[in-house]
């Protein structure tokens, strides 16, 4: 499922989230998903069940920072 077309996304700058860390990307950043939304989440491993805060949301993905592992 895309979100390049929605205006609404699964998830919010400054607010925070769990979820588990899926994969990792090419930059070496955990990959994790709330409702099919990507978040990447730097200094996160795969496997990891993470607490993070988003800081910027686009189109096709987020970033956030680690709150706690």
């Amino acid at each position: 499922m895309t979100y390049a077309n929605h205006r609404e996304k699964p998830v919010e700058v400054d607010k925070e989230y769990e979820a588990k860390i899926e994969d990792v990307s090419r930059r070496g950043d955990g990959v994790a998903k709330i409702e099919g939304f990507i978040i990447f989440v730097p200094n996160a491993k795969q496997g990891e069940l993470v607490k993070f805060r988003v800081t910027k949301v686009g189109n096709r993905f987020a970033t956030g920072e680690l709150v706690q592992a």
